[in-house]
This record gives C-alpha cells, sequence and structure tokens, in this order.
C-alpha cells in the first residue's frame, strides 16, 4: 500500500476499504506508511486503525511525527493509546513530549500505566532502569510445570515478551529464569525449582544502557532483568530496545567523529538553519586551530623561499598524516565502544601502533623516493627531507591516533570528539614542523 492509494480511498470516502488494507499490514509498515503522509492525513489515517493495532504502530512512529497525533487526538483516544502501550515505550514518549502533553497524557491514563510510568521516569536518562520495561512473566520456585503454563495462559497477553520466564523469591529477589521451551518440554509435575537456571546474568538499574547492549551481545540474550540495589527484580530489558540504542550510539559517534553536535532529529526533518546551528561552532573551532598551521608556514618562509619545490608536497605529507591518524584513531575508538582494550593497555597499543606505522612509513616513504625521482626528477636531498617527513608523519600520526581517545576517555570525555577533524587538525600542525625542521637541517637553509 502506498501513498496514492491512501489519498484515493480518503478521496473516494472508502473508509471501509481503507481500514480493511490498513488492518492487513504489518505495524511497522503502516508506522513508514504514516510517517510519509502529509501531516494533515497522519491523524485521519491512524484514527483508521483498529484499536487493538493502533497503540503498536504508534510505538513505531518518530517522536515528532508521535506529538503530532498524540495533541491532535481526543482525550479518550489518546489514554487508548497509552494504556496498550508497553510501560517502557509509553515512557520514552513522556520523557519526549511537552509538559502539557505529558499532564494530558497521565490524566487520562489507567493508574496501573500511570504508576509504571512514573516509575521508569525517575531512573537517570540512558539507564537500564529508563529502558527497561516492567512487563515480564514471574514465577514461584515452589510452582509446579503445569500451574506455570496456565499463569502465563492468564497473564501473558500483557507481557512484553514470554519466551523467559523469572524466578523470584519471596521477598522479589532474582533468583532464577527458565525458558518456555523448558517448560512446554518438562514434565507437568515437575517444580519449577528443579528445571530453573540459577546461573542468572543480569543487569542493576544504574547500567548503562551501552553495558546493557554488551551483555545482551555477549550473551545473545533475547531479554536480560534488572534489579535493584537489593537484587529485587524490577523489570528487563528486550533486545528490541537495544537495537535502537545501538543505533542512536552509533549515529551519535559518527556524528561527533565528523565534528557535529548530535541531534535526535531524522536529516530529513531538520532545515537548513537546524543543521546550521549543529555545524557551526565545531567548524569555527577547526578554522581558528587551523590558523595555527598557517603561521607554521609563515615562520619558515626562509626555507621555502630556498627551495619553492618544497610547497608542492606539502598537501600530500598532510593528507598521508591525517588518514594515517584517522584510521588509528577509527580503530581505537571502535575497541574501546567494545571494551576490548582499556587505558591501561596504553603502552601496549602505543606500542602496537609504533610497530605499524613504521612498516607502513617505511612502505609509502620507499614508494614516494621512487616517484620523486624518477617521476618528478627531483633532488636527491629534497627527496630525502620528504620521505623521512613521511615516515615521522606516519609514526606520529599513529601515535597520536591511538593515545588521544584513550586520554580522552580516561578524563571522562566521549573519545569520538578525538576523531577526524580535531585530530587531523593537531597532526597536521605536527607534521609541518617534522617536515621544515628536516628541510633547515639537512639542506641547510
Amino acid at each position: 500500500m502506498n501513498i496514492e492509494e491512501v489519498q484515493a480511498f480518503l478521496e473516494e470516502k472508502k473508509y471501509h476499504e481503507l481500514r480493511e488494507k490498513l488492518s492487513e499490514l504489518n505495524e511497522a509498515d503502516i508506522a513508514s506508511l504514516l510517517e510519509e503522509l502529509p501531516s494533515d492525513m497522519q491523524v485521519r489515517v491512524f484514527r483508521f486503525l483498529p484499536k487493538d493495532m493502533a497503540a503498536d504502530v504508534f510505538a513505531y512512529l518518530p517522536t515528532d511525527v508521535e506529538q503530532d497525533i498524540i495533541i491532535s487526538l481526543t482525550d479518550n483516544e489518546a489514554a487508548n493509546i497509552i494504556n496498550n502501550m508497553m510501560s517502557d515505550d509509553a515512557a520514552d514518549l513522556m520523557e519526549e513530549m511537552p509538559a502539557s502533553v505529558v499532564k494530558k497524557l497521565l490524566s487520562n491514563a489507567s493508574p496501573d500505566v500511570r504508576r509504571d510510568v512514573n516509575h521508569l521516569l525517575k531512573f537517570p536518562e540512558d539507564s537500564a532502569g529508563s529502558i527497561m520495561t516492567v512487563e515480564f512473566v514471574d514465577l514461584k520456585e515452589d510452582l509446579t510445570v503445569a500451574d506455570a503454563i496456565s499463569r502465563i495462559r492468564r497473564t501473558g497477553i500483557d507481557k512484553e515478551t514470554i519466551d523467559t520466564c523469572y524466578v523470584l523469591d519471596k521477598r522479589r529477589r532474582l533468583i532464577g529464569i527458565v525458558a518456555l521451551r523448558t517448560l512446554i518440554l518438562s514434565r507437568p509435575e515437575d517444580l519449577i525449582a528443579d528445571v530453573m537456571e540459577e546461573n542468572v546474568i543480569s543487569v542493576e538499574t544504574s547500567t548503562d544502557q551501552e553495558d546493557v547492549a554488551r551483555v545482551i551481545s555477549k550473551y545473545d540474550f533475547m531479554s536480560v532483568p534488572v534489579v535493584d540495589s537489593e537484587k529485587r527484580l524490577v523489570g528487563i530489558v528486550t533486545v528490541d530496545d537495544i537495537v535502537d540504542i545501538i543505533q542512536e550510539e552509533a549515529t551519535e559517534d559518527i556524528q561527533k567523529m565528523a565534528a557535529i553536535v548530535p541531534s535526535d532529529q531524522p536529516y530529513t526533518k531538520m532545515g537548513p538553519v537546524a543543521l546550521w546551528k549543529k555545524r557551526v561552532g565545531w567548524l569555527l573551532l577547526l578554522m581558528i586551530s587551523a590558523t595555527f598551521t598557517g603561521k607554521i608556514i609563515t615562520s619558515y618562509e626562509n626555507a621555502l623561499g630556498a627551495y619553492i619545490i618544497l610547497a608542492a608536497y606539502i598537501p600530500m605529507l598532510m593528507d598521508t598524516g591525517g588518514n594515517t591518524g584517522s584510521q588509528s584513531s577509527t580503530m581505537i575508538i571502535r575497541a574501546l565502544s567494545l571494551r576490548e582494550i582499556e587505558f591501561s593497555d596504553i603502552f601496549k597499543v602505543i606500542r602496537k601502533e609504533f610497530c605499524t606505522a613504521l612498516i607502513c612509513g617505511v612502505t609509502l616513504a620507499s614508494a614516494n623516493f621512487i616517484k620523486l625521482i624518477l617521476v618528478d626528477k627531483l633532488d636527491p636531498i629534497v627527496a630525502l627531507v620528504v620521505v623521512l617527513t613521511m615516515i615521522m608523519a606516519v609514526i606520529t600520526a599513529n601515535i597520536a591516533g591511538c593515545s588521544l581517545p584513550m586520554i580522552t576517555k580516561r578524563l571522562g570525555f566521549d573519545p569520538a570528539v578525538m576523531a577526524s577533524p580535531m585530530l587531523t587538525t593537531i597532526i597536521d600542525a605536527v607534521t609541518l614542523t617534522i617536515y621544515f625542521q628536516f628541510a633547515t637541517h639537512i639542506l641547510h637553509i
């Protein structure tokens, strides 16, 4: 189904047919369709959705579309959406909405939903507590398998997932988990205590969402339990939320590495002014920092005056250093994100990057020396200055590219800010200094 078909149904007032067509689609596909519609049609089409689908479709929509729709709905319609959303999705919605809209939504929500949402909103942003859902299946260890399956049938319809059930003691402390597959394959008279898995991997409410993502990725979980300081089960984080988090974190890192202020809005929803605000600050900073490069060149006017040919190789040397540093920093930032390395490994990393840089530098310098002599017909002494600079530039760039992100991380900042533009500016200045120092001493300028 496409936009043209939807518009045709609306123009011809075939509302019943439109409702039937929508009910045949997947909720995520309906959300994509709504997002593409003009804003004045989004609410009209949304109202044709069956009530049991509306909340699921709503959860897939971007924040700006959610806000437009929820404001346009009646109190009863808004209450139906909120009451049928999973608690974590409802809490995410509340965080993004203006206070006036949140007040309206909570006032029309059921007491249970209001309690769950308020509970989730009290946790720090980007923590496990803020992204968890409280809709899970809990069991007692003295239940039989038959009783447990009966409980799942009674309560499972409102839960986020029933694939994994959580076994609690009388104080609601997590003591085990049992998979639905295990229950189905066990004998009806078996006790949950006999079939449950006691070695439970869990996270705390204060655990950072990136660490939660690593746990789910490492153990191939579909969900992970969240416990409080007393080991009582308070919620679960499911893999669908983790996928969203990974996408958000990756997008944020990419934007920082490109010297752009991170934004929650998609590119298609941002106008030129919004994009200008995200970019101009870093561009001004990098422009000012780049003036140091100009000052270095100015301070070596005599060297350039004596050997004008030196200026021809400045771009190549700066680009080589910048590219080398970007390669190194990108790999180190990824390794830091995946917890493959820590700050304590810095000397080991520097040693490895130095050896790598030495091999790369000699390889590039050898190839370049041949080109300078045979193709450019350059004086061998001048060519020596260029290739020695190249070796030193590659080594310096590699060491800077690996160490600066690790130091930045150690200081408590995001290592992504030390990637491409900022790092390249630093390496450019260092490369020029090395170049003119070699030229001054070897060429006796």
